[in-house]
């Protein structure tokens, strides 16, 4: 006997999401145009390399709020879960792109370390500090439901990130502006791709999982085993498969054995036990299969 389950209520935090990418998007472009013309003006690396950064954040973002829009994309015969899955595919994608630019960033700040240029401290500090206020407001826009979702997460960590990145930048400048320690806006880019590094790998692992179908963090298999197990009736649950089909929806197929003497009429009882159980666990979409104890499980890897 196969039961198949859905959970409509998945709590999707999309009531102010999309006001938010859509806020995000606009300042921060707005801010790479600044960083780009005072960048290329007086010849700053950290700040063309910044810009660069928040240009892929600006994509990130743009890219996030695309997924969430598909997200609501009805299922069809071809789509039987819509087009769910590419709010994975996109964050995976937006690490991999965060992590490319890395190389770039390096490989000049070598060669103006190598070969520091003058520049305007003060100048740097001030367009920063600009990032420092866009950054935050932006982040905190993603506060809220940034432990919902893959991708909010993604854009709150990221935002986060370059306003620390940018309070560095900060001091930085003020440094250079005392001192004329010109290397220092080498060794920020520097410090820029190691801070991108850091904000993006948990993001790269989390997305590449999820990916290939692995189990969902803080999602644990033995966890679900011991509280089906619980519940009276049932022998034990096995054969059990756990995917993301969103960054914000989960699913589970599993063996469901109950003990001989339960009666018929107590399955769809004890479905629904555990129905409720999965849901408290972030399962949403559930498949059991019913067997009985003294049944052979017919699948090779029960």
């Amino acid at each position: 006997m196969e039961i198949h389950t859905h959970s409509h209520d998945h709590a999707m935090p999309l009531t102010n999401v999309n006001k938010a990418f859509i806020i995000g998007i606009v300042l921060n472009f707005i801010f790479v145009i600044i960083e780009v013309i005072v960048g290329l003006s007086i010849h700053s690396l950290s700040l063309l390399s910044d810009a660069g950064h928040n240009l892929a954040d600006v994509g990130a973002l743009a890219l996030s709020l695309l997924a969430f829009r598909l997200l609501k994309v009805k299922s069809n015969e071809q789509y039987t879960y819509g087009y769910r899955k590419t709010s994975i595919l996109v964050a995976l994608f937006n690490a991999m792109i965060l992590l490319v630019s890395i190389g770039a960033i390096v490989y000049e700040a070598v060669h103006r370390f190598l070969n520091p240029e003058p520049i305007q401290g003060l100048t740097i500090s001030m367009v920063a500090a600009i990032g420092i206020v866009i950054n935050t407001v932006t982040a905190l826009l993603f506060l809220r439901d940034k432990d919902k979702d893959l991708n909010i997460k993604s854009a709150y960590l990221h935002l986060m990130s370059d306003a620390i990145v940018s309070l560095g930048l900060v001091i930085g400048g003020i440094v250079i502006y005392y001192t004329k320690w010109f290397w220092i806006d080498s060794i920020l880019s520097i410090v820029i791709a190691i801070v991108i590094i850091l904000s993006t790998w948990r993001l790269l692992k989390d997305s590449l999982r999820l990916s290939l179908d692995g189990v969902p963090e803080n999602i644990s298999v033995e966890e679900i085993k011991t509280a089906a197990e619980k519940i009276v009736g049932v022998k034990n649950l096995h054969h059990i498969h756990i995917w993301a089909i969103s960054t914000t929806e989960n699913a589970l197929t599993a063996h469901l054995v109950l003990e001989n003497s339960l009666p018929t009429e107590h399955e769809h009882k004890i479905k629904h036990q555990l129905k409720h159980e999965l849901e408290h666990k972030n399962i949403h979409h559930i498949t059991i299969e019913i067997e009985r104890e003294n049944e052979n499980c017919k699948n090779e890897k029960c």
